[in-house]
């Protein structure tokens, strides 16, 4: 069974999801990031394949991914830095990227290396519902990886049950219409929305990211979904660490505890 399947099977509530860019701040630092976040007690692994136009992000991340791409971060390098990663990672794993260095990978070569490695989903922001139903479902259920859609305050009703509908794995919640890192705190606003989200009675687990980034706004995110994922507040504390590894371990532990 796929390991983010096992994870909502057995969690139900304050899953916590941790967002890091691939190749950053150093270009060998994937492995030993991964093996902290796990240690420190996340629950799901979130990598960002940098990209150079990353839409979805802000300022933070998209600094991430510019010195991660300076470095000689591609594809083909996390695949090699991924090789041996279920030897000592356990927990879920999903690969957060743009469709544009995927397709010249090509999409069922990516998706047979992920199988191979023990990737378990993707989270692709500009993969249309349409192209993936009519393109990539058949793919990514033949090499065992779960597809997650976004919603934001702004989707209709009628799109949220559709991408619940076509949806495994997880539902990624953005709390807010922003990019990433523009936002601290949860408004009433927003928690207006969860509720509406919540009151729905979807059948896939939601992750609710974009703003999250302590013990307080991770724990009022899991309040209204199984649980929220850290991202720009994760690569602010890295970027500035001299101990990755105490580091991780002190910032996961403080959010969680």
């Amino acid at each position: 069974m796929n390991r983010i399947d096992q994870l909502f099977q057995k969690k139900k509530e304050r899953v916590l999801s941790i967002y890091f860019t691939a190749g950053f701040p150093k270009l060998e630092d994937t492995l030993p990031i991964m093996e902290s976040i796990e240690a420190a007690g996340a629950d799901i692994i979130e990598i960002g394949v940098p990209y150079s136009d990353p839409i979805a992000d802000g300022p933070t991340i998209q600094d991430s991914n510019m010195i991660a791409l300076n470095n000689g971060m591609s594809l083909k390098k996390l695949f090699e830095q991924l090789q041996d990663m279920r030897k000592t990672v356990s927990i879920p794993v999903v690969l957060m990227g743009y469709l544009n260095p995927i397709i010249q990978y090509g999409m069922e070569n990516f998706c047979k290396k992920c199988q191979e490695l023990g990737i378990d989903g993707l989270i692709l922001p500009d993969l249309p519902m349409q192209q993936y139903l009519d393109e990539y479902k058949e793919l990514f259920n033949q090499y065992g990886l779960r597809n997650t859609f976004l919603i934001s305050p702004q989707t209709s009703e009628k799109r949220i049950r559709e991408i619940d509908e076509h949806s495994n794995g997880f539902i990624y919640m953005v709390s807010a219409h922003s990019i990433t890192g523009a936002r601290t705190g949860i408004s009433e606003e927003q928690i207006a929305y969860f509720q509406r989200v919540q009151s729905m009675g979807l059948k896939n687990p939601r992750l609710i990211g974009f703003g999250i980034s302590d013990a307080g706004t991770f724990y009022k995110a899991s309040l209204y979904g199984n649980g929220a994922i850290i991202g720009s507040a994760f690569i602010k504390k890295i970027k500035e660490s001299k101990d990755l590894k105490a580091d991780i371990l002190a910032y996961i532990r403080s959010v969680i505890s």
